[in-house]
């Protein structure tokens, strides 16, 4: 029961709104609601609203409306506690309501508002009507906004028309000029091919010149040929003429022959007579040290693979290097690896060198000894005995074939022996003039 400030007590509660609150007038109420809020102690507040109590009154509205408008419906209690607070918040608005006269200049959603929490008599019909003058107010302002729309899509139909026309304008320029251009282009094609028919026809031409060129070539080549035939008969008969005089000229100069062996031995008897009565003294550079090869103590050789043994007298060594000016020349380690494979290189070729070094001191024998050196990574640190010359093969470059250089250095006539176990060497040196020995043979003359 609400008390009104126009007189007699009006209570409009049992009136009974038929339709849902419309939207503008429930925002009014829970906002009115959340600002009159704030005025109640938390026992006046319903129980399912406390928990909101501390909100600012825009967080209460945003989180708390729901609650609070279901709680304005439902308890009275709390409406009028609302409605009170209203009241001293509006007062004006409040006592127009009260008087049955809401003021002329009020916004309807407002007195609709507070008519819904004060509930005079006839609230539900301000109610009705602040409703349905929202709506007429919702359809003008969206009759309004569709007038503004439809303006500015016209607007924009202008300007897309506009656009339309422009576009059309510049594809237009571009279509004529294209089609200039495809013209021109169809004049360069039909000169190209003019121009491609013209080569087409002086190939043609030019093949036919070769093809007669050609015939003309293979007719010189077949005239050359049969020259070719008959000048190398005449050439065996000028050969088998030529061999008839050389026979006939051996049987005539063999007296002649046996006074020139007879001057050539006076002349070396007599070269020795003058060697001793000059007192030269012996050859100091030997051809082997021309030979290009590694020296000692700049690179490091790899190991090889052990080669196959064979057994021979080593007698046979003795009397090859006791023939005057003999050059042994010992492939380095075949000889190791076959004696003894088990040392570290460095071992093996100082054992090695230290045997040979006594040889040639026993011997007399020029003595060169060759270890492969085709993978050295750094120096090797040897300083080669008395006697025996050291020499490592260079990069790319086998100890087998720094041994053939060697034989073919040596004049021929001169004992070379190759001391190796190597199949491949031995045959090589051998085709040069050289003696090949077997290294078990060296290996048992050494120990």
């Amino acid at each position: 029961m609400v008390e009104t400030t126009g007189g007699g007590p009006q209570d409009g509660t049992a009136e009974v709104l038929d339709r849902p609150l419309p939207d503008g007038v429930r925002r009014r109420v829970v906002q009115i609601v959340a600002d009159g809020f704030g005025g109640l102690t938390v026992a006046e507040l319903p129980a399912q609203l406390r928990q909101y109590a501390r909100f600012a009154p825009n967080r209460r509205a945003k989180f708390a409306g729901n609650a609070m408008a279901a709680a304005l419906e439902t308890d009275p209690l709390f409406r009028q506690r609302i409605g009170e607070k209203l009241r001293e918040a509006q007062p004006e608005l409040t006592g127009a309501l009260d008087s049955g006269s809401p003021p002329p200049a009020a916004d309807p959603l407002d007195v609709a508002a507070a008519a819904y929490v004060l509930r005079q008599v006839g609230w539900v019909k301000l109610v009705t009507a602040a409703g349905e003058e929202a709506q007429r107010a919702d359809a003008e302002r969206a009759d309004e906004e569709t007038r503004a729309e439809l303006e500015r899509l016209r607007a924009e139909l202008d300007r897309a028309r506009e656009l339309t026309r422009a576009e059309t304008e510049r594809l237009r320029a571009e279509l004529d000029a294209a089609k200039k251009e495809t013209e021109s282009l169809h004049r360069k094609l039909r000169s190209a091919l003019s121009d491609v028919k013209r080569g087409e026809a002086a190939l043609r031409k030019l093949r036919g010149e070769m093809d007669a060129v050609r015939a003309e070539g293979h007719a010189q080549v077949s005239a050359a040929e049969s020259e070719s035939r008959r000048l190398k008969a005449r050439l065996g008969e000028t050969e088998a003429a030529l061999e008839a005089a050389r026979r006939a000229a051996r049987e005539g100069r063999s007296v002649e022959d046996m006074r020139v062996r007879l001057l050539l031995d006076t002349v070396l008897d007599a070269a020795q007579g003058l060697r001793r009565e000059l007192a030269l003294p012996p050859v100091s550079v030997r051809p082997a040290e021309t030979v290009d090869a590694v020296e000692p103590g700049r690179m490091t050789p790899k190991d090889i693979a052990a080669r196959a043994l064979s057994e021979d007298d080593p007698a046979i060594l003795n009397q090859l290097l006791a023939l005057p000016q003999a050059h042994l020349v010992v492939d380095g380690y075949n000889v190791t690896k076959t004696g003894y494979p088990q040392m570290p290189l460095e071992k093996q070729r100082l054992r090695l060198l230290g045997q040979l070094a006594q040889l040639a001191a026993q011997t007399g024998a020029e003595v060169t000894c060759v270890f492969d050196g085709a993978e050295l990574a750094a120096p090797v640190l040897l300083a080669p005995p008395r006697g025996v010359r050291v020499l490592f093969s260079k990069p790319g470059v086998t100890a087998d074939e720094l041994i053939r250089q060697l034989v073919r250095a040596e004049p021929p006539g001169r004992p070379v022996i190759v001391a190796s176990t190597d199949r491949e060497v031995a045959d090589g040196v051998a085709r040069a003039g050289a003696r090949p020995v077997a290294s078990a043979v060296l290996l048992k003359r050494l120990s």
